[in-house]
């Protein structure tokens, strides 16, 4: 466990690290990855580290140097290394076996445990808060993105639905034109046969009239030709 926090010292969390260095959120915990795989101790709520002042520190000299990642991490958590092991040896080093019965009962080792008590606390506080707004704005997104999936189904519903209707009505427009145009061309035969019908009338009608005139006229020539075989006959006795 790390004996370097401070008092009340204040926590951060990845997202509010990216943006105290300008950088991606991803970021910090690329950097964080490298640094642990080469040592580096970090407060962890879980799989979730926690950043403090000295950790941000580290992670600008990171961000800033010149060197490949890897040889930077190795010389970041040497120098790591030799501050922890170079602080007091009195300081308070709380186990997971300690008890209320085996607190330190030095009145200066039971001041510095309450004071290392309190900067735990504060760093709870702190890391719940930041806990507590992220779930809000991740509450808000999902909220925002649900709304937004209504808003487009309902659009593409809406948009469905007048395109099926436009769809309805135009074929229903064309079947009417269609029936339309049928029927005038229905009327134009019914039409030409009736008149087709009407010339076969009146050129019947042009036969026999010009039949009868020739009937006549052949009645009319043939009258003389009889009259005057009579009187031929006349001369011949």
């Amino acid at each position: 466990m790390r004996s370097d926090i401070q008092p009340n010292e204040r926590a951060f969390s990845s997202k509010e690290v990216a943006e105290e260095l300008g950088i991606a959120t991803p970021t910090v915990r690329k950097y964080g990855q490298i640094l642990e795989r080469n040592g580096y101790e970090f407060l962890k709520d879980g799989d979730r580290r926690i950043f403090v002042q000295s950790d941000i520190r580290v992670l600008i000299a990171l961000r800033d140097s010149d060197k490949p990642l890897e040889e930077t991490a190795k010389d970041l958590v040497f120098q790591q290394k030799e501050r922890l092991e170079g602080l007091d040896e009195t300081q308070i080093a709380i186990s997971d076996t300690d008890t209320y019965e085996n607190l330190p009962h030095d009145p200066n080792q039971l001041k510095e445990f309450f004071k290392f008590l309190v900067s735990e606390l504060a760093a709870a506080r702190e890391m719940n808060l930041q806990l507590k707004n992220d779930m809000t704005e991740l509450k808000t997104a999902v909220s925002r993105l649900q709304q937004d999936h209504h808003d487009i189904s309902a659009n593409i519903g809406n948009s469905s639905q007048k395109t099926y209707i436009k769809i309805e009505k135009l074929a229903e427009q064309q079947k009417i034109q269609y029936e339309t145009l049928l029927e005038q061309e229905k009327q134009k035969i019914d039409f030409l046969q009736e008149e087709i019908q009407n010339m076969r009338e009146e050129q019947r009608k042009e036969w026999r009239s010009q039949d009868d005139f020739n009937r006549r006229l052949e009645v009319v020539i043939q009258k003389p030709k009889e009259k005057w075989a009579w009187l031929f006959s006349l001369f011949k006795k």
